[in-house]
């Protein structure tokens, strides 16, 4: 059996994702971990500036107002992604197994790295214009961490995020 692959997923995982991570595993009996952090830990501003640069500027100026999330609300649906991702890769390689991730996002990818002794992460996320342009998203975050590369996909395609 070869070495876990660690997958950290913010959005629920659909159709395209399966296709993704299928060529990744390429009919091997990998073993496939999948983390869904409980707190995305996104900021204010760089989600304001997002919303403008996607041309979105009714939900830029309605998250300005908006209040602070419940963690209680913030688990719920991160057990919800977990739940729906899982099926979508199930029977893949060696199996599939996932948790919900309290803290840090990256922290919690890092951690389940170094505890399985994986030798390949995968960051599944939405474009993020601000974070993914100067390399402050997850998958950057965390190959600095790691010291090994990261693969960063766009949730629902098939591109590729600079890692």
């Amino acid at each position: 059996m070869s070495d876990p692959i660690v997958i950290l997923t913010e959005e629920p995982l659909g159709a395209d994702d399966r296709v993704n991570i299928q060529r990744l595993v390429d009919g091997s009996d990998t073993r496939l971990v999948l983390l869904v952090p409980s707190n995305t830990e996104r900021h204010l501003l760089v989600d304001f500036l997002e919303n403008l640069s996607m041309l979105d500027v009714a939900k830029a100026f309605r998250d300005l107002t908006a209040h602070a999330p419940d963690p209680s609300a913030e688990r719920a649906e991160a057990a919800e992604t977990l739940t729906v991702s899982l099926a979508a890769l199930d029977g893949l390689g060696g199996g599939v197994t996932g948790e919900v991730v309290d803290g840090g996002a990256v922290s919690g990818l890092v951690a389940k790295v170094k505890e399985l002794g994986a030798s390949q992460a995968v960051v599944i996320t939405r474009p993020h214009a601000v974070a993914d342009t100067f390399h402050t998203d997850w998958a950057n975050k965390a190959q600095d961490q790691l010291g090994l590369p990261v693969l960063h996909l766009y949730a629902g395609s098939g591109f590729i995020g600079d890692s």
